[in-house]
């Protein structure tokens, strides 16, 4: 078997969604000396030179007049300035040309932030690139530094946006983008790759909290104990693909460090909750395991809930304090 490159994963590491499994079971103890070594900047820096950075939209979409996801920035009604979101997908992309499957829980998700007031930009990032999927590990030099890159470049691109409150700036990410989130919020990582200017809270759906373990190089985390941008992880109990276990160990040990980090289990939810199109798919995952995927939306209403609470709280303190026009004051 060919070995990845130095971000790849050893194995298949991810679905384009996840799975149901009753054969993950968690270990008996995990201990911080358990954990691999942090990536070094130089490394980090190496891996972001593996491909191109993105072309981000310049001009703005109805969301309501979107049928199909594709890589756009949505706004909400009214001049702003407004919070901003972006939107990272999972492995799979927003689409799959062969296929023609089309994630459509990934523009359900930008509606609903519209709604509430968001500007959103929903990246892209395996269609400039020629990816199919990043499901299978690294493909087209798409690693883990690669890809976190560009969600913290998406975060300046809304900073450049007259109707943006370049503050007021979160990223929410599901299993793939869910992990570009974690790393997002990890201070080495963060100053690394976004020296000035980070995101002001982020919200990682069901993410791979698990070792990567590359063809070459040593292994890394994803979940860092120096997470200093508030958090929330969201995971689900009957996830076979990324087990909640593997995050919760690693999200005590950040919290007993100080991190700003918080997460809430659904016991029965599986990998991918929110993807009603591909409720009662079944397939066999890389853990050997046969999975099916359930869509639940009661677990997709409370975690809308529990998302939106998190970013109001955390982009509310951030706000961006506008100086007062003498004028208007007399």
């Amino acid at each position: 078997m060919k070995k990845l490159g130095i971000f790849g994963l050893a194995a298949v590491a991810f679905l384009a969604v996840g799975c149901q499994s009753t054969g993950v079971k968690p270990e008996a103890s995990f201990e911080v000396s358990q954990l691999a070594p942090e990536m070094s900047g130089e490394r980090i820096r190496r891996g972001v030179r593996e491909a191109k950075d993105l072309e981000f939209p310049t001009v703005t979409s109805d969301v309501s007049k979107v049928k199909r996801p594709a890589m756009a920035i949505f706004r909400p009604q009214g001049e702003g300035p407004f919070p901003a979101l972006v939107l990272a997908h999972q492995c799979g992309g927003l689409n799959n040309p062969s296929t023609g499957w089309q994630n459509f829980s990934m523009l359900e998700w930008a509606k609903k932030a519209v709604d509430r007031g968001y500007v959103v930009l929903l990246i892209d990032q395996l269609t400039q690139r020629g990816v199919p999927t990043r499901c299978k590990g690294k493909s087209g030099g798409l690693n883990f530094a690669r890809a976190t890159k560009d969600v913290l470049q998406a975060a300046d691109h809304l900073r450049g946006l007259e109707f943006v409150d370049r503050n007021r700036i979160g990223v929410v990410g599901y299993s793939f983008g869910a992990m570009l989130a974690l790393l997002s919020s990890s201070e080495r990582w963060g100053k690394t790759l976004a020296p000035t200017s980070r995101f002001s809270a982020a919200v990682s759906f069901y993410p791979g909290c698990f070792t990567i373990r590359p063809g070459r190089g040593e292994p890394y985390e994803i979940v860092n104990a120096d997470l200093n941008r508030p958090t929330l992880v969201l995971l689900g109990g009957k996830d076979g693909d990324t087990p909640a276990w593997e995050c919760i160990k690693r999200l005590e040990i950040a919290k007993r460090k100080g991190s700003l980090v918080e997460w809430h289990l659904y016991p029965d939810a599986t990998h991918c909750w929110d993807c009603e199109n591909l409720n009662g798919h079944s397939k066999v995952t890389h853990r050997g395991y046969r999975t099916t995927y359930y869509f639940d939306r009661e677990v997709t209403q409370d975690s809308s809930r529990r998302m939106f609470a998190f970013l109001e709280k955390h982009l509310a303190k951030a706000r961006t304090v506008r100086p007062v026009d003498p004028e208007s004051q007399k």
